[in-house]
């Protein structure tokens, strides 16, 4: 027996199962959530409203599970996450004066960045100067050197907005 002759919503349930299957935000991966404390949590859910619908061109389509601390645009994806912990790099020297090759410290549009290329080639970009540790972490199509400038560009405003500067939780 053919259930979708009989049934003509059975069809449109597995056409709609199958549309919403293909729309996961990041492939099918999951995104890890933080644990942000009681400081920070109420800084992160302030960034979640406040974060743009759009990011270099590319509509926010949220990873799994959801959380107001995670945030993703494309695919593959741009990931957000806010309130993690403060990045071992965060305080390395090296870093301070120029001497890690693979980390560097900068800014974008008023928010500061530490930017670390990853063992796959791709880059990593930490908020610093803020009181929440906001992390943006791009495919490879977006790894390039010049291509995270239009994704820092467009986050700017929400972090400036809803993670005021200053200290972060120091925790791990």
């Amino acid at each position: 027996m053919n259930i979708f002759r009989h049934r003509p919503l059975g069809l449109l349930a597995v056409a709609l199962l199958v549309a919403v299957a293909g729309c996961s935000a990041d492939d099918g991966h999951t995104v890890a959530v933080p644990t942000p404390d009681a400081r920070t949590a109420p800084l992160c859910r302030d960034l979640d409203k406040a974060l743009p619908r759009k990011v270099d061109g590319q509509a926010r389509r949220d990873p799994e599970p959801r959380s107001a601390y995670t945030a993703a645009w494309g695919s593959p994806a741009i990931i957000l996450r806010c309130g993690i912990p403060r990045p071992p790099k965060m305080v390395d020297p090296k870093v301070a004066v120029g001497q890690d090759p693979d980390a560097i410290a900068g800014g974008v549009d008023g928010v500061d960045w530490l930017m670390e290329k990853q063992d796959d080639g791709t880059w990593r970009f930490t908020t610093s100067e803020r009181r929440a540790y906001v992390q943006v972490t791009l495919p490879e199509e977006l790894s390039g050197p010049d291509d995270s400038a239009q994704v820092l560009t467009d986050l700017a405003p929400a972090v400036k907005k809803a993670i005021p500067e200053g200290i972060a939780s120091m925790r791990h």
